[in-house]
């Protein structure tokens, strides 16, 4: 379905977040999504109709259970192209980028000691190769990010060489909103025989993913910025590696076979899913998937897009704005601080008029030192957003300006 105004309008009424808080201007959907109505009926239905442990039971309601998160593997799973042996249910990418981060190393050659990231990555894709680097004796090394806020593809095809181990980059970047080339990235690491990971938390609900045109080794997203439940995340990884990475965690649901001496491990995914699973949001994130299906990636893109630039007009109009976010190729995140005002004070003064941004560091430290700033104001936009909130947040900026001037 095409989406314009007046049906981002209509399509705003799904997500009952909006009905219970009257006049509500949501902008911070790069932290996390609302849920529509289905994503909130489903786990409601799962818990009145069909709530049971999944794998252990032999009984009805056990058995109902199964299907459901079976059927909803295959949804989540079809999402991005890949199998079924490929998807590994973690809470979040966080997780999933520490999974790997405390695995990969059974895969790795002894004569690649190099780990390459942006210069633009969230903590969670930093931190975890900042331990894998000390625990292994490798180097951290950086794409650099040029002026226009976009990643510098010269670098990265000069600090790709024999020595690196694995490429691990942001697909889109949760502050700048950069849409990162990773098919190129992925391609010139291949060529090195470098492992690739993608972290695709903001990119999975506004790019349509398909890993195995990207050919990326490994990708990671989250249920809660893609309209589904808090604390479900996935994980992909090719097959063959991932039944040569050891298991993460130990327990019950990921074993073949336990003596009081040794173990056997289940094959792919539930080596890798140890413990009672998250079933009712897992289910939820397959009803989310269908929801964003039915509009279709594409009309949510352009929709975005359409928002981005009036917004980016706006912003640009009011004046003495920096600006840090491309113009083009972005994923619908501008941020931003008007001349001489902290971004906390903007967060805070915009929160009276009931319009929510984020501000600080959003988990992008090293990022904004590099840009010389203390914080930043973040609006994200999403596909239920209209101009009236664009214009509502430049009539609040023009009036906090006015009240520090």
């Amino acid at each position: 379905m095409e989406i314009d105004n007046k049906k981002a309008h209509e399509l705003k009424k799904d997500f009952p977040i909006f009905k219970n808080n009257k006049g509500l201007i949501y902008l911070d959907n790069a932290a996390t999504s609302q849920r529509p109505q289905v994503v909130i009926d489903s786990i409601k239905d799962f818990s009145e109709k069909n709530n049971a442990n999944i794998q252990r039971g032999l009984y009805t309601l056990s058995e109902k259970a199964m299907k459901k998160y079976n059927e909803a593997r295959k949804i989540i799973t079809k999402f991005i192209n890949a199998n079924e042996k490929e998807i590994i249910f973690t809470k979040n990418t966080t997780e999933a980028l520490n999974l790997l981060s405390y695995t990969i190393s059974e895969i790795i050659s002894k004569e690649k000691d190099e780990i390459l990231l942006t210069e633009m990555e969230h903590h969670s894709n930093l931190v975890p190769w900042q331990q894998l680097a000390k625990r292994n004796n490798m180097k951290l090394k950086f794409i650099k990010i040029k002026d226009d806020f976009t990643l510098d593809l010269e670098d990265a095809k000069n600090k790709i060489t024999d020595k690196t181990a694995l490429v691990s980059i942001v697909h889109a970047s949760n502050v700048l909103g950069t849409i990162n080339p990773i098919k190129e990235i992925i391609s010139l690491a291949k060529e090195k025989k470098a492992l690739t990971i993608i972290d695709a938390a903001q990119s999975a609900s506004h790019i349509k993913i398909d890993v195995k045109d990207l050919d990326c080794d490994f990708l990671a997203f989250s249920g809660h910025k893609l309209l589904g439940p808090i604390g479900i995340g996935v994980l992909y990884g090719k097959q063959e590696l991932l039944e040569k990475l050891p298991p993460f965690l130990f327990g019950g649901g990921m074993i073949k076979k336990v003596t009081y001496e040794d173990s056997e491990f289940a094959d792919l995914p539930e080596k890798f899913e140890a413990g009672t699973q998250n079933i009712s949001e897992t289910i939820a994130l397959a009803e989310a998937i269908k929801y964003v299906q039915e509009i279709g990636l594409e009309n949510i893109s352009k929709w975005e897009s359409e928002l981005f630039e009036y917004a980016l007009k706006k912003l640009e109009e009011l004046g003495d704005i920096e600006i840090y976010s491309p113009k083009k190729n972005n994923i619908s995140i501008l941020s931003f601080n008007p001349k001489g005002i902290h971004g906390h004070d903007v967060a805070s003064l915009l929160n009276e008029d009931n319009i929510a941004i984020r501000a600080g560091h959003n988990c992008a430290m090293p990022l904004l030192e590099k840009l010389n700033i203390p914080s930043v104001s973040r609006v994200s936009l999403a596909f239920y957003n209209t101009f009236e909130d664009i214009d509502s947040l430049a009539q609040s900026l023009s009036k906090i300006k006015t009240k520090f001037n």
